[in-house]
């Protein structure tokens, strides 16, 4: 006569798997995904493109060997922020760097803004490290201009400001990065 195998009472088994399952989803705590903070244009209903001095723009482009290029020549990554910086402030009032324009800031009264735009343009192929370092570097050197300015004016870092105070920074400094439908830029 052969043995019988005895059965495992698996009644609770369900349970147990429940309780388990609300454990780890009590427990567990999930990486929200953050993307880069970009305002958008005012909708219009025009088709046209808004006609822009060349000098207010810096053309930035990356091509699909990851080659940056900064207004049509070859540049490095370690100059973009500085040379971003500059753009930003034309602290020379260059005749090839962005006009200024005269704006009623509260807290701030009648001060200068640059006109100046950042437009990216990439290529399909360019690579996301070397897409992200370049989006690292231009919000950098934006941080570090409202940084010097919050300094100056309020004694305090813009990230330390609240209220009234950071959103006059961020009009005085606006955050202009504009960035086009990457397209089959080209490089060696």
């Amino acid at each position: 006569m052969a043995k019988k195998t005895p059965e495992i009472n698996a009644t609770s088994t369900a349970d147990i798997a429940f309780l388990l399952l609300v454990f780890f989803l009590a427990t567990t705590s999930m990486n929200v995904d953050s993307g880069i903070f970009r305002r958008l244009p005012p909708y219009t209903d025009s088709q046209e493109a808004p006609k822009i001095n060349k000098r207010n723009i810096l053309k930035v482009m990356i091509t699909r060997n990851n080659e940056l290029g900064i207004n049509d020549n070859p540049a490095d990554m370690r100059d973009l922020k500085e040379r971003t910086i500059e753009f930003i402030t034309n602290p020379n009032n260059s005749p090839n760097l962005p006009q200024k324009a005269v704006k009623n800031i509260p807290l701030l009264g009648n001060v200068e803004v640059s006109k100046g735009i950042v437009s990216l343009q990439c290529d399909r192929g360019t690579s996301f490290e070397t897409y992200m370092a370049v989006q690292d570097e231009l919000t950098a050197a934006y941080q570090e201009v409202r940084d010097r300015e919050a300094m100056k004016r309020f004694g305090k870092k813009f990230n330390q400001l609240k209220g009234k105070a950071q959103e006059a920074i961020k009009d005085l400094i606006p955050l202009a990065i504009s960035e086009a439908e990457p397209k089959n830029i080209g490089g060696k």
